[in-house]
């Protein structure tokens, strides 16, 4: 164990680790209203996954925020505010951060030992079907957007909702096109498999899920079927997996299942953490406890079906009330990849996994775009 710790210090030390999805702004906003006088995020805040010196004990290099906001009518006003939280975050810390867009930027960024900080919109409904307000987006530096959140969109359907187009409809695929076009990454998390499907077919330049894991380990509408995934590899694209417990750990979906069947009667929800101790009178079923392990499956399984050229990781921190045992926070990646080291991973392939691969990504995003 010793040796897989130094092994992986170094390696995170010479290869950038970029992490594909945090909702950090929508949770200081929770906490805070976006006010940076509130929290200082350069010590610790524990009501948080995420500070700077998590991140500095991490070794994350690099951080693609994630821009989610409510699917309302003030979508698009609410994520240009996210925009410039990223901002005005990175402009109170230069020392730390670097706000980047392109993969050289990131890596510039890394040298200075800055960390670099990109934008993905999580949810279609951030532009209101308006390629203009795409295209403005990505002109303010949105590197990716996630099709639609837990809703259908006009134009694309979600995994979560009930299916009404079969994928994407003409306009849908008029946006992949156009992201094609102006370099902003098509991010597959959330969406149908029909639309993951019709995306993959549309699409001239690869895409991403920026926290998705695989269906096959964790049957859930939210997780990639094995059938995509071997599609990503034509696609050149990146699965990114993500650590949310009800994503990794089938042991835990199925409990939820039988918890949210108990706790209808009580308006409860079982993935709230403040409705869990009410929940025990009504369903006494001990809550399966989701670790690292169950996080590796995925990682491992993605390599199996997609290759190691195709993998990546999107914590989802501060997205979600809980994290499996040994991945609590943004300092937990050595942790991650001290156990696929034991595993027999190779320096090569951690690397790829690291960074490499969403770097070669936004590179051949941008020569697409070009």
């Amino acid at each position: 164990m010793t040796t897989s710790v130094a092994r992986v210090q170094g390696l995170l030390q010479d290869n950038p680790l970029i992490d594909g999805h945090n909702d950090l702004p929508i949770a200081f906003y929770e906490l805070a209203g976006y006010d940076l006088d509130a929290y200082d995020l350069s010590v610790s805040v524990p009501k948080l996954n995420t500070d700077l010196p998590r991140l500095r004990l991490g070794q994350v290099a690099a951080q693609f925020w994630s821009l989610w906001v409510p699917e309302d009518a003030d979508a698009v006003r609410r994520t240009l505010e996210q925009i410039d939280f990223v901002q005005k975050f990175v402009a109170r810390f230069p020392d730390s951060l670097a706000l980047t867009d392109t993969a050289d930027e990131v890596e510039q960024a890394f040298k200075e030992r800055r960390i670099g900080s990109l934008m993905g919109m999580e949810g279609g409904h951030s532009i209101d079907s308006s390629l203009a307000v795409l295209r403005v987006m990505r002109s303010l530096g949105v590197r990716y957007m996630t099709l639609t959140h837990n809703h259908n969109v006009p134009w694309a359907d979600s995994a979560t909702d009930e299916p009404v187009l079969g994928g994407l409809n003409e306009f849908g695929e008029d946006v992949v096109r156009e992201m094609n076009r102006i370099g902003m990454l098509v991010d597959l998390s959330h969406v149908s498999a029909d639309t993951m499907r019709d995306a993959l077919r549309v699409t001239s330049a690869p895409v991403i899920f920026s926290h998705s894991s695989a269906r096959a380990v964790c049957d859930v509408p939210r997780n990639v079927p094995d059938d995509v995934l071997t599609t990503l590899t034509g696609n050149d694209g990146v699965c990114m997996v993500t650590f949310v417990p009800y994503f990794v750990s089938q042991a835990f979906v199925d409990w939820v299942a039988g918890a949210r069947e108990a706790a209808t009667q009580f308006d409860l929800d079982p993935l709230k953490p403040a409705d869990q101790k009410k929940l025990k009178e009504a369903y006494d079923v001990p809550k399966p406890q989701v670790t690292l392990e169950d996080v590796v499956a995925h990682v491992e399984h993605v390599r199996e079906v997609a290759g190691v050229d195709h993998i990546g990781l999107g914590g989802d921190y501060d997205g979600c009330p809980e994290f499996p045992v040994g991945l609590p926070d943004v300092a937990s990646y050595p942790a991650l990849f001290r156990a696929l080291a034991d595993r027999d991973w190779s320096d090569e392939d951690l690397a790829k996994l690291a960074g490499g691969n969403i770097l070669r990504v936004l590179r051949a995003a941008d020569e697409v775009a070009a």
